[in-house]
């Protein structure tokens, strides 16, 4: 099993959302985050004064996908975030050593 962390444009949201459920990613836990990258902020108006802020809105996405499956999450998340832009964002893989369903007490693939 993997668990997939991805950062990306909370524009992008929607349409992440909508190619995962394409490829039957049941589920995922959506955060919103701030944070920076090769980006180093921006400058932003607000209230007519003009200041820099070198945190910027993201959305993280967190999924747990079986071994088969997680190839597909990958490309289908940037595919759909991309905007061949600089902050895009970020997808990490990691493996996941075990899931536990609490209502049914499945374990592994079968509690995804």
């Amino acid at each position: 099993m993997k668990f997939i962390i991805a950062i990306i444009k909370p524009f992008k949201l929607d349409e992440v959302r909508e190619a995962l459920s394409a490829i039957g990613v049941a589920g995922m836990t959506v955060s919103e985050v701030k944070g920076f990258g090769r980006q180093k902020g921006q400058t932003e108006i607000y209230r007519g004064a003009e200041y820099s802020t070198n945190m910027l809105p993201k959305v993280k996405l967190e999924i747990a996908a079986s071994d088969s499956l997680a190839p597909q999450v990958v490309e289908a998340i940037q595919q759909a975030a991309s905007t061949e832009a600089i902050g895009d964002g970020k997808i990490f893989v990691l493996d996941l050593a075990s899931v536990t369903r609490i209502r049914t007490g499945e374990t592994g693939d079968t509690a995804l």
